[in-house]
């Protein structure tokens, strides 16, 4: 009796998923292999790191979602390295064999060389980071209403975001938010309406991938809910308490209470593995160079798709790094499989369709950018259409009921429902003495 195609896919984001459920009918055996337990929609991390949503709302576990898949079968562990002689992938001291091997295991924060920079700007790729994020920024809320140094206070209410695309927009928003309405009142020695939020972006304007006039709206807005934007403003350190930035030529240090980082993504680790195991070079974004068919060179057993494969397109370009994109990817390899393995019809090379882009502001605000016909608005529509296509990708029925419920909530009366400190540090339960006067800028 001959053995099944064994199928191994590493990592259960959205193109894992799209793959694995496109293959649902077919005669193949499946292995998804994932470090976490659990799918999670990273579009929408954001607002776990500000209190809007819990981080059940934007997750849903793997086995649920394949619980009635009985061709995969899901495994909680993380791949280290790729033995190509035995086709094989290590999982620590583990082997999984595998007939085709599908790589999807996504991205993780880039900090350009600077990795010394992650223990005091927070990325924003993970649950753990975002109930991070929001443990440091109501934690320095706490702190102010401790402190008796006025200096020491406008630290502590000043929070900057690196990075000016869309997570950096999305966060700088939700911040603002956050401390000018949702707190506002709530402590008794400190005015939260007083913070500064601060973004900060290396180019000349917001949202670089989108239309000018859509990077126009979005700063237009932010300012308007009180956000200071700096472009053409270049980070040159990162410490415990304060940020170095060269903001258009003039050396800037700034005091903050608490600093995120949206300003750079890098393909995952083992991206590097794999590819030096093919005898191909990742390029400097950590992806794994493929053909147009996604495979890697001289390895038609071996796929790579979603954030962690430098995919061609014309012109030079790459498929971008976006949700869609490697949903389509996900679905392109499974077709590819089915031509492969039970005579379909070949689909030939991938194709990226743009749909779009968007990216919230704020309450009501957002830009929306469609390619079919070519037009981008923004405002309260934009944001009523970028509400739509986010509660649309959420996997369960069950998370986009208490999704839309929580965002009904929260717009009606500018409340968060959770406004948790969960894992507090160190340093955030030191009671404030006094504390070390630092002017908040020099």
């Amino acid at each position: 009796m001959q053995n099944k195609h064994h199928l191994v896919v590493v990592g259960g984001g959205f193109g894992g998923l799209s793959l694995v459920q496109a293959l649902r009918k077919t005669d193949i055996d499946i292995t998804l292999v994932d470090k976490r337990n659990h799918h999670l929609f990273q579009p929408l991390l954001y607002q776990v790191a500000t209190g809007g949503l819990s981080p059940a709302n934007i997750s849903t576990p793997l086995r649920e979602l394949f619980r009635k898949q009985i061709n995969c079968r899901v495994v909680m562990d993380e791949m280290v390295d790729l033995d190509l002689t035995t086709r094989q992938i290590l999982l620590g001291d583990k082997k999984l064999p595998y007939d085709t091997l599908v790589i999807a295991a996504g991205a993780t924060n880039s900090y350009f060389g600077n990795d010394q920079w992650a223990t005091h700007a927070v990325g924003l790729k993970s649950i753990e980071e975002a109930t991070e994020i929001r443990a440091r920024v109501l934690s320095a809320f706490e702190r102010a209403e401790l402190s008796t140094d006025e200096a020491e206070i406008n630290r502590l209410l000043t929070f900057v975001v690196i990075g000016g695309g869309p997570t950096g927009v999305e966060m700088a928003g939700a911040i603002s938010e956050l401390s000018h309405h949702t707190l506002k009142g709530d402590f008794r020695k400190i005015d939260a309406t007083k913070a500064r939020i601060l973004l900060v972006e290396g180019s000349d304007r917001l949202l670089a991938a989108f239309e000018p006039t859509s990077s126009a709206r979005a700063l237009h807005s932010l300012e308007k809910m009180g956000v200071e934007v700096w472009t053409k403003s270049r980070v040159k350190e990162i410490h415990p308490d304060h940020i170095v930035v060269d903001h258009q030529g003039s050396l800037q240090k700034i005091y903050a209470g608490a600093i995120v980082w949206g300003a750079g993504v890098k393909g995952n680790t083992i991206g590097a593995k794999v590819a030096a195991a093919c005898g191909v070079t990742v390029d400097r974004g950590g992806r794994i160079p493929v053909l147009p068919d996604l495979s890697v060179a001289n390895h038609p057993d071996i796929y790579v798709i979603g954030d962690i494969a430098a995919a061609p397109m014309e012109e030079g370009k790459f498929v971008p790094g976006l949700a869609p994109a490697a949903m389509q990817m996900g679905e392109f390899v499974a077709r590819k499989l089915k031509s492969r393995l039970v005579g379909a019809k070949d689909p030939g090379n991938f194709r990226y369709v743009n749909k779009g882009n968007m990216a919230t502001i704020g309450r009501a605000q957002a830009v929306v950018e469609l390619p079919f016909p070519k037009i981008n608005f923004g405002g309260y529509l934009a944001w009523l259409a970028w509400l739509f296509v986010h509660i649309n990708y959420l996997i369960m029925f069950q998370n986009r009921l208490l999704v839309m419920l929580q965002w009904s909530w929260t717009y009606f009366t500018r409340n968060r429902s959770a406004l948790l400190i969960t894992h507090p540090r160190e340093e955030d339960m030191k009671p404030v003495v006094g504390a070390v006067s630092q002017p908040p800028t020099v």
